[in-house]
């Protein structure tokens, strides 16, 4: 049985702050999804970092990017407070750095709370939007929330992944904001 994220490159920066045990980034590694680097290593060229602090959002058109080198993900607790949060992300060198656009999570901790996903929420959902369909649902089959995330993210996800244009993306992530901030 061939693998959804054969050729697929994911890195996990494992910073100390949550319960390992709870990781869902730690899972992937077990599981031969990803590969854990540490924080001062180089990631590849052409990876794309998610980091919620940068301006740049994540579109189909850094497909090219995540298939030449990688997706990674800094896995760490949101409880870190957001000044250690954005120093650990600048310590972090090389790759491309992208936000994910609008979303809200499935996972038990944050169910329904938009833009704070699990490392795992954060790497599926930038393999969907980056064309990598399978590989993303393959992710999510680790998890018994992972169904539920597509389900709650579906439209989404798909209007992210079939944007013509980076300002499609910006657009209908600013609208899924304003809704999220009226209500």
């Amino acid at each position: 049985m061939a693998s959804g994220c054969e050729g697929v490159r994911i890195y996990v920066i494992r910073v100390k702050g949550d319960d390992p045990k709870k990781s869902t980034a730690l899972k992937l590694v077990r599981l031969g999804l990803a590969r854990r680097i540490g924080i001062f290593e180089r990631l590849p060229r052409h990876s794309v970092l998610l980091n919620p602090f940068v301006k740049r959002l994540l579109s189909p058109s850094d497909n090219v990017n995540v298939r030449r080198g990688g997706i990674a993900v800094l896995d760490t607790s949101w409880n870190l407070g957001l000044a250690a949060l954005k120093r650990v992300f600048r310590e972090v060198r090389g790759g491309v750095h992208r936000a994910l656009p609008a979303l809200f999570a499935a996972n038990p901790i944050n169910y329904g709370i938009a833009m704070k996903l699990s490392s795992a929420e954060a790497i599926a959902s930038a393999l969907y939007i980056t064309g990598l369909r399978e590989c993303a649902l393959e992710v999510l089959s680790k998890f018994k929330w992972g169904e539920t995330f597509l389900t709650l993210n579906k439209s989404l996800l798909n209007a992210y992944a079939s944007a013509l244009s980076y300002e499609d993306v910006v657009s209908i992530h600013e609208g899924i904001l304003e809704k999220v901030n009226e209500a």
